[in-house]
């Protein structure tokens, strides 16, 4: 018998902690300080320089797992991110990698035979509490520094700000949804992210991810952008066949619910503005990072 966790322990760990050291060797970090910040000792981070330590060729060929330390590094690098918040992110991200299929999953499959052809999930469910809290707060994060360090992502920003949000697997109300407090403004061409992510922070992004929940929509995340009819053309080329709705709605969570029930699965609503309404494209998606790339592959 062997659990998942041992799976995490002993494949995934090595791989990740290795991966990551090499990524702050490369930004200048000294081996001392690269130990203080992934708890190792020294020597620790020479074997992993060395490549004494035996690590995973899947888990450290997953793209996502390179991008996620890419993104880590550059945060722990640069103060930006501190090391609870980079545990929340890497807590994150194996619990996307455990998923039935996945690559921890596939791992665990074959170090246990009985599992071949089982789709069976060892995340356990009904994550409700502080764990999925944290959980969201990390993912809102980990999306709000992909959009940071996207090339011309202040040019998508609209005058009333954008927000990256992201809710609960039961989010009834806008308490349940977290997002970036004050907005995120383009400052002369730089974005300016004001506040870590909070809970009950957006009212209106948050309204549509509700509105769109609400006609069974399964998407976790949103963001909103300015529109132009590029960004819009732009959204239909990746696939998303965006839907406009009006723009001067009184119920605006009532009317995004109409609009996605009359266009199951719909990905993106927009509308083109209207006397004191800003236009706004709003992209939703599974969680926060997956919504920040799209919004990089629109500049």
């Amino acid at each position: 018998m062997r659990f998942l966790e041992e799976v995490v322990v002993d494949e995934f760990l090595p791989t990740y902690r290795s991966l990551l050291a090499a990524a702050l060797r490369e930004r200048g970090l000294t081996q001392q300080a690269v130990a203080d910040l992934l708890g190792v000792s020294q020597s620790a981070v020479s074997k992993y320089a060395k490549g004494e330590v035996a690590t995973n060729d899947a888990v450290a060929g997953d793209e996502r797992v390179r991008e996620h330390v890419a993104e880590v590094a550059d945060g722990l690098a640069d103060g930006t991110l501190s090391r609870v918040g980079a545990l929340a992110e890497a807590e994150s991200l194996v619990r996307d990698l455990e998923a039935p299929g996945d690559v921890l999953a596939a791992i665990h499959a074959e170090q246990m035979p009985a599992l071949a052809g089982q789709s069976v999930d060892f995340r356990g469910t009904g994550e409700a509490g502080l764990r999925e809290r944290e959980r969201v707060l990390a993912d809102v994060r980990r999306g709000v520094q992909l959009l940071e360090r996207t090339s011309g992502f202040a040019t998508l920003v609209p005058a009333v700000g954008s927000n990256l949000v992201q809710c609960l697997s039961d989010a009834e109300t806008a308490e349940d949804v977290a997002g970036v407090p004050g907005r995120i403004f383009d400052v002369m061409g730089r974005v300016e992210v004001p506040a870590d992510p909070a809970f009950g922070v957006s009212a209106h992004v948050a309204t549509v991810l509700l509105g769109a929940r609400d006609a069974g929509s399964d998407a976790r995340a949103a963001v909103n952008v300015a529109y132009s009819p590029d960004v819009v053309d732009a959204l239909a080329a990746l696939g998303y066949d965006p839907v406009e709705f009006p723009a001067e709605s009184e119920d605006v969570r009532a009317e995004i619910g109409r609009v996605v029930e009359a266009n199951p699965g719909v990905r993106a609503l927009y509308q083109s503005g209207g006397f004191g309404v800003e236009p706004i494209v709003y992209v939703l998606g599974s969680d926060a990072p997956t919504v920040a790339r799209t919004v990089r592959d629109l500049v």
